[in-house]
């Protein structure tokens, strides 16, 4: 799974993940018949596996803000999660590890509300989903200092 942030600011910037393992996408259905209301709660659940001062900064980022996030999956699929309404960091951690087994890195829980499902970006010219970033007004996207 590849994990593309889009944190906006004056110019779009663009950080990239690319994530392995435990990380999954995940869009739960919910509807009320009584009021007539149907939302999708998206979650996308993250392990970063190792810890760096520049990641600290990154996720900082992340968490004050509310990304807009492109997520691929093993089979090319691109998916906008928070089109409308950006995502929140609602929860992770940052852990050391305590045996040499353990995972030294980070856990981060995206969440999101959207009226629709998350929109499938279209591969136009089979372009990459990071081609077609820099060609919608990207200035850059960077490799994020976990990948």
């Amino acid at each position: 799974m590849v994990l593309t942030l889009l944190i906006p600011l004056e110019v779009i910037t663009v950080l990239q993940y690319d994530v392995k393992g435990n990380s999954s996408f995940e869009q739960n259905i919910t509807s009320s018949r009584e009021n007539g209301t149907t939302f999708f709660e998206q979650t996308l659940n993250l392990t970063l596996h190792k810890l760096t001062k520049e990641d600290n900064k990154e996720l900082k980022l992340m968490a004050y803000g509310r990304p807009h996030i492109l997520v691929e999956d093993y089979n090319q699929n691109v998916f906008v999660m928070g089109l409308e309404n950006g995502a929140d960091v609602s929860g992770g951690t940052i852990v050391t590890g305590a045996a040499m087994g353990d995972l030294s890195g980070y856990t981060l829980t995206f969440s999101g509300m959207e009226k629709v499902p998350a929109n499938f970006l279209e591969n136009s010219g089979g372009q990459t989903a990071a081609a077609q970033i820099t060609a919608a007004g990207a200035s850059t996207i960077t490799p994020g200092s976990n990948s």
